[in-house]
């Protein structure tokens, strides 16, 4: 079999496989798989060459990665994070939290969670300078952030202090907040000359370019500045199956035959009451509420299920 290749993490010193482990499909906001079976998922990942994890405090996936890590040598693997953290305290409980809740000592890469341009940074600037601290007390290995907005990735231009960046890469740029998929590669291009760790989310569209996976994947895997792609994985045949395709192999018609390659959608539960607190969750606009009802514009959702953690009713789940 041939290997899973790995790249670094720009100048971080992180050696990372070129597929990550999207860890947002696993928790609450998706699948809600326990951290056990989550745990085994991630395992499974590992043993086919996945050494490098992408969650979020939002995505409620720690106690998954913990169990996984009952069995992976912790420093055979990278585990990236996030969260909205703008101050000083915010910033220390959500280390803290991360470190608890996954029974680690050091977290690889800290971002902040959805930077969208030079304002939204300044304004979270003293948890970026928290999580510097930490780095270098030996805490964290490298600070970042992520974003759906070409404009934070120019600001990280300025910001030496941005090792790594976690942007929006596909091949149709859908979820690019303030412009298109050409414009994002080339001040990716310029942030990845500059020494700063790539790693793209959403290469199949939040899910909305399942049909067309094949050519999807192949436009990401031939950008030259993008060092790992996240990828949502539910179950061992995805896995396998993106393992694949990321060592260049033939797609297996057997694995296929297990999948099932349909458009996921938002869904709204009949007993929505239409309260709007799913708005303040959608950064993309997706969501309207007209003639008192809850409406989606799929061809503006992501599949994030954000908006799923601000519905008091639980009735807002990707399916």
């Amino acid at each position: 079999m041939v290997k899973l290749a790995k790249n670094q993490l720009g100048t971080t010193g992180l050696e990372v496989s070129r597929l990550c482990f999207g860890g947002l499909t696993m928790g609450p906001l998706q699948s809600n798989m326990s951290p056990k079976d989550g745990g085994a998922l991630i395992i499974h990942g590992f043993e086919k060459g996945i050494n490098f994890i992408d969650t979020a405090e939002l995505y409620e996936t720690y106690h998954h990665i913990r169990e996984a890590l009952k069995v992976i040598p912790r420093d055979e693997f990278v585990i990236a994070t996030k969260s909205y953290a703008y101050s000083k305290e915010t910033a220390e409980e959500s280390l803290k939290k991360a470190m608890e809740e996954m029974a680690v000592d050091m977290i690889d890469v800290f971002l902040l969670h959805e930077q969208e341009n030079e304002h939204t940074l300044r304004g979270h600037y003293e948890a970026l300078e928290y999580f510097i601290k930490m780095k270098e007390k030996g805490y964290i290995k490298a600070v970042g952030l992520s974003t759906h907005h070409i404009a934070a990735v120019k600001a990280s231009l300025k910001m030496p202090e941005i090792e790594v960046l976690h942007p929006i890469v596909n091949i149709n740029g859908l979820g690019i907040q303030d412009g298109n998929i050409t414009e994002m590669l080339e001040h990716l291009k310029t942030a990845h000359h500059m020494g700063k760790g790539i790693y793209a989310m959403k290469p199949l569209g939040g899910g909305n370019l399942l049909r067309n996976f094949q050519a999807s994947f192949d436009f990401v895997l031939n950008l030259p500045n993008i060092d790992s792609i996240a990828v949502g994985m539910q179950n061992t045949n995805e896995i396998d199956i993106n393992v694949g395709i990321f060592q260049g192999q033939p797609i297996d018609g057997e694995l296929m035959k297990r999948v099932k390659i349909e458009d996921k959608k938002l869904n709204i539960a009949h007993w929505c009451e239409v309260c709007g607190k799913c708005l303040e969750g959608c950064s993309h606009q997706a969501l309207k509420i007209v003639d008192n009802k809850l409406q989606v514009d799929h061809s503006k959702c992501v599949l994030c299920g954000y908006c799923s953690k601000h519905c008091p009713q639980f009735c807002i789940k990707v399916v």
